[in-house]
């Protein structure tokens, strides 16, 4: 199968609508209704597919099927009360924001995971918790579709290898990697060893002023 066909055959798991909902930037000013206060452009028509709308606009989209899009810390979540009528969102996480259960649009990428962190996105490894895979809606297309699948299969294989100098080469660079992302603690040097391992004695305070004086 070639890369055209691939690529359409993963595209059949998917509503039409929901990549260019993906590719959508919404909380803008509609261009329709500039001078109304309701002209934050927050709602999409998932029949229609020809951008976001307003509050307002929604009256030339009666009986379509629309969703509202809302915003956490600057990211496009939509609730999951809405998208799970119209998409399967299986194994994205869902986080609770206002007392309603939500899914992020697209991914949000960390630097690096926080200690202790197990389970992470199959695709921007951002931290997870319980057993989900994928951190967005976005991630979930990336993730599943059989390109994506097929890199990782590479990567893992590449790793895996049997060559010694290959496999050695790649430990080094996978450690220079960690190095870059994890600062690591600087060695103390030979004054300051002494300095640590030393005992403190019972401070005295000075008879004018505030100085502590350690013998």
């Amino acid at each position: 199968m070639g890369a055209t066909e691939a690529e359409e055959e993963t595209n059949k798991k998917w509503p039409s609508w929901l990549k260019p909902l993906l590719r959508e930037r919404f909380f803008v000013q509609c261009k329709l209704h500039a001078d109304s206060h309701k002209s934050e452009c927050n709602m999409y028509c998932l029949d229609c597919t020809n951008g976001p709308l307003c509050s307002l606009c929604l009256s030339f989209h009666k009986d379509h099927h629309a969703i509202q899009i809302r915003r956490s810390s600057y990211h496009d979540v939509i609730r999951v009360s809405e998208i799970q009528k119209f998409l399967d969102i299986t194994g994205v996480q869902t986080y609770v924001i206002n007392s309603a259960k939500v899914v992020f649009l697209n991914e949000r990428p960390q630097p690096r995971p926080g200690k202790g962190v197990i389970n992470t996105c199959e695709v921007c490894y951002r931290s997870l918790v319980d057993s989900f895979r994928f951190c967005s809606l976005g991630c979930k297309i990336s993730g599943i579709s059989k390109k994506f699948d097929k890199k990782r299969k590479d990567w893992t294989n590449n790793l895996s290898d049997s060559d010694d100098s290959y496999s050695s080469t790649s430990i080094r660079r996978l450690k220079k990697n960690d190095e870059s992302f994890t600062p690591s603690t600087p060695p103390l040097s030979a004054v300051n060893r002494r300095m640590a391992k030393r005992r403190k004695g019972i401070p005295h305070r000075a008879p004018f002023g505030g100085l502590i004086i350690e013998y």
